[in-house]
């Protein structure tokens, strides 16, 4: 069994002790596929806004740019791989020469019977500030963005004894926020902290029998531990889990859950180092600083029974619906999951969650989740959307929320996810939503700048479609929105929009041309709304 994200980790135990069976891709044809390319790019920017938000009216700038596609699938490996480096090159000092990476990997490998390995990384881009402005397009100079890596391997193994079955994994992630210096330097508004650095790790075991082989029901015993250490603040998030879950078929597709076990969770950090007014003092990358003469603080506490009940449907080997209700953090938890593959080659998730989360232990579990064979998702403008779609019928996964604001601190994360994806002859698609509700966790003292029990909420739609016009030609366009409303008093309402399309053609011998346009909108409240238009003509080989 490998690591499943925290919406579908106990259903998916249950479904394994009451003897249905999970849903499992079919052994892929082994294929080796490797698309290296270069391309060069040249694109403008129009300010279309009545402010000076972009400074000049035509900025024009030259992207010279360097990726690779892969898809390998061989009996023990399966990997798929989307990377890109773009350097941009500014004609004008209107904006600064840049340094962009994007891209997805994951990779599956199988060691041993029963033992394998699983890893995956990322490279993309995500807002610093939360009352900032977006991304909107990822093209020209944002100031309010910065370069985010994160990447995660570990080690899984299940086999079967008799009539039971064990398993075991373990997980290490790491994740890094590149400097912002334009972080905390608007002085009308309030300093919040920003990621650095962290180190993630998770561990599981779990054994467990079917119906009918000890016991007229089906029976799952699983323990947990993870711990994140960031280093802003020195924080640390440690928790421990044990539980037995039992499950009840009532028809050979419809199961009864039920969970109860024990769960400690702790999350501390050094308390913050203040001027004589009590006002954070930031280092050189406005970043808050720890003050190492103060002992560590408690910012969230909880030893407790934790419970659920549920059920788990499985009509057919292409659906799969599990929905739970139980005690949990202190408080009442909904969590469920929706998977069905819709065709041979399209499927659709859905999902509502429940955790205690962060920045980096949320885009590690996101980037685990991501399937081995998948299409990244980029814009008209070659630049990584936030979503990566499944190929094959399988699901993908969108990093949107996760990206919205690169707060620092640790937070109780409630809400939904949707992806669907696929094709049907010429035509590809792929859709992803979210909603994402944070209340975060920190000591609880008067300073100003406390985000104890303050809550923000994002919202997220990406949409792409594609249309194969001829054996060497396509026509593809990108859409999206979000909203993110903060409770931080002081900081502003952010909504932004957009879209792009995108023509591409093949030349001769693996050299092709594109043309890209495209129209964003950013509106940060209480200012007026910036409007950007993009185009793009670019040259690509193929090797």
């Amino acid at each position: 069994m490998t690591f499943l994200s925290h919406k579908a980790q106990f259903a998916s135990l249950a479904a394994v002790a009451a003897g249905i069976a999970l849903a499992v891709p079919g052994v892929a044809e082994a294929r080796t596929e490797i698309s290296p390319y270069i391309e060069v790019q040249q694109v403008l920017d129009f300010d279309l806004s009545d402010n000076d938000a972009f400074g000049d009216d035509v900025v024009t700038y030259t992207s010279v740019a360097a990726g690779v596609d892969a898809s390998i699938v061989t009996n023990r490996i399966a990997l798929g791989a989307s990377y890109r480096y773009e350097r941009r090159i500014s004609w004008d000092d209107n904006i600064a020469d840049d340094d962009i990476h994007s891209g997805v990997v994951r990779a599956a490998a199988t060691i041993t019977r029963g033992l394998s390995l699983e890893a995956g990384a990322l490279a993309a881009r995500a807002r610093t500030e939360i009352g900032g402005d977006s991304l909107t397009s990822l093209t020209g100079d944002n100031d309010n963005s910065t370069q985010v890596y994160s990447l995660y391997a570990g080690p899984s193994y299940s086999t079967r004894t008799g009539p039971l079955d064990i398993a075991a994994g373990y997980r290490i992630a790491y994740n890094h926020v590149e400097d912002n210096f334009a972080a905390n330097t608007d002085p009308t508004q309030p300093a919040v902290d920003y990621v650095d650095h962290s180190t993630y790790h998770q561990a599981y075991a779990n054994v467990g029998s079917a119906p009918g082989a000890m016991l007229p029901f089906g029976w799952v015993v699983s323990g947990g531990w993870e711990r994140e250490d960031a280093s802003q603040l020195d924080q640390q998030y440690e928790a421990y889990y044990g539980r037995l879950d039992i499950t009840v078929p009532v028809t050979p597709t419809l199961a009864l859950l039920a969970g109860v076990g024990y769960e400690s969770i702790e999350i501390s950090q050094r308390d913050v180092l203040v001027d004589a007014n009590g006002q954070p003092i930031l280092d050189n990358n406005g970043r808050f600083q720890s003050d190492l003469n103060a002992p560590r603080l408690l910012a969230y506490d909880v030893d407790e029974v934790i419970y659920d009940a549920g059920i788990l449907w499985r009509p057919s080997r292409r659906l799969e619906l599990s929905a739970r209700v139980g005690h949990r953090y202190d408080t009442t938890i909904y969590n469920g999951y929706l998977t069905y593959q819709t065709s041979t080659s399209s499927a659709l998730t859905a999902s509502v969650y429940n955790n205690i989360s962060s920045f980096g232990r949320g885009t590690t579990n996101t980037l685990a989740g991501l399937p081995t064979n998948f299409t990244l998702g980029v814009n008209g403008f070659s630049q990584f959307n936030g979503c990566a779609f499944g190929d094959e019928g399988d699901a993908g996964g969108c990093f949107d929320n996760n990206f919205q604001s690169l707060n620092a601190s640790n937070f109780r994360s409630r809400g939904g996810s949707l992806v669907w994806s696929g094709g049907r002859g010429p035509w590809s698609y792929g859709v992803g939503a979210g909603y994402q509700n944070r209340r975060y966790f920190a000591p609880t003292n008067n300073a100003t700048f406390s985000l104890d029990r303050v809550t923000d909420e994002a919202y997220a739609l990406q949409a792409n479609l594609g249309y194969t016009l001829s054996p060497n030609s396509q026509l593809s366009g990108n859409l999206y929105a979000t909203w993110f409303e903060t409770g931080i008093p002081g900081e502003s309402d952010v909504f932004s929009t957009g879209g792009s399309a995108t023509y591409s053609v093949g030349l001769y011998r693996g050299l092709s041309a594109q043309a890209s346009a495209g129209i964003f909108a950013n509106d940060v409240e209480g200012e007026e709304t910036d409007w950007l238009a993009s185009m793009l003509l670019g040259l690509r080989y193929g090797f």
